[in-house]
């Protein structure tokens, strides 16, 4: 056979039988994790490189191992929810929200309930993430304020997420809630109505959030000339049955209260409950406020006044964050913006009305 008749060698070959993934990143001039994101029709490659890459990998005849989707990144298209939150509200709201910003992106959720009371807690929690290899994980409060977490996700080298009260981290880690602020616009609301004696049913210390909602309420009653008498303060669960007991402990001391402000929407209903079995009504004899403005907060009667907190778009904003860092160049730190913060509003209802004469 003539030289002119040999077939030449395939580009990007570098000697190897077959072509491999770094070839037609090299040929391409991007890195193995662009070509890993069209091989996996990933929708965040334009238009223009798309199109290159398929080529190439037409032309040097390059065949993907169809096991190793997320060959390029070592880990798969899998992020996590981390959660020990008892309030599965919570946790639809936070999934629902993550799901709307991973709709198309390729990626899938992975949800892993946990107790950080567990003394198997740490190892559980490392065992997950190195177990799904996952692209990252948001971690939900109050795991996300447990800084051995973070320690463990820095080792692995696992792009987070953490959703907190207050800034715990770097900017491009955190999503802050603002619950501080939430707790002052409920207590601006009960004093504006002409409340002085106010029941407070806290959420469980564990939680940097039931610290926040007390905070603020305190400070707005401060600003007011009122204050919060110890005697009206009990600690929840963030549970309806603790917003039960809690109520009904209220209820008996006298004198009574004339508004409770629970720390959740869970309790709160509670205390609804707990106002019924004595024999009085809300909100003539009592008014109610919860926070988080789920969906106990517009079934229970009456409908609750409540402080709302954008959960779901939380979650989104979470979701988003995360898969930009999956789809930036390794060699890319995570952009250092200012940490995104929500703002919790006031959702007035038929709970609350002026105190009674």
């Amino acid at each position: 056979m003539a030289d002119d008749d040999k077939t030449p060698p395939r580009r990007g070959l570098s000697g190897e039988k077959k072509p491999t993934i770094n070839d037609v990143a090299r040929l391409a001039g991007v890195s193995k994790k662009t070509v890993s994101r069209v091989i996996n029709q990933s929708p965040f490659v334009k238009g223009e490189t798309r199109e290159n890459i398929n080529r190439i990998i037409a032309e040097i005849g390059f065949s993907p191992d169809p096991q190793a989707r997320g060959l390029a990144f070592r880990r798969s298209f899998l992020i996590g929810l981390v959660y020990d939150n008892p309030n599965p509200q919570y946790v639809v709201n936070m999934q629902l929200g993550m799901l709307d910003a991973m709709r198309g992106s390729g990626y899938e959720l992975v949800v892993h309930p946990c107790n950080r009371g567990n003394p198997t807690f740490l190892a559980d929690f490392r065992r997950f993430i190195e177990r799904q290899k996952l692209s990252g994980v948001v971690l939900t409060p109050s795991v996300s304020e447990d800084d051995r977490v973070k320690a463990i996700l820095d080792e692995i080298g696992c792009a987070y997420i953490r959703i907190a009260s207050v800034p715990v981290d770097e900017p491009q880690h955190i999503i802050v809630s603002n619950d501080r602020q939430g707790g002052r616009a409920a207590a601006r609301h009960l004093a504006e109505l002409g409340h002085t004696r106010i029941g407070f049913i806290s959420g469980p210390p564990s939680f940097r959030s039931s610290h926040e909602r007390y905070g603020g309420f305190v400070e707005e009653l401060k600003d007011r000339g009122l204050k919060l008498d110890e005697n009206y303060i009990i600690q929840g669960a963030y549970t309806f049955e603790t917003g039960i007991s809690c109520g009904a402990e209220l209820l008996k001391r006298e004198p009574r209260p004339t508004a409770i402000f629970a720390a959740n929407d869970e309790m709160a209903a509670g205390v609804l409950h707990a106002v019924r079995r004595a024999g009085l009504t809300c909100p003539n004899d009592v008014s109610v406020v919860g926070f988080d403005d789920f969906q106990i907060a517009s079934s229970v009667w009456p409908p609750l006044t409540t402080v709302r907190t954008p959960t779901r778009e939380i979650g989104r904003m979470a979701a988003e964050k995360l898969i930009g860092f999956s789809e930036a160049d390794e060699d890319e730190a995570p952009p250092r913006e200012a940490a995104p913060a929500t703002s919790p509003a006031l959702v007035v209802r038929d709970s609350t009305g002026p105190a009674p004469r």
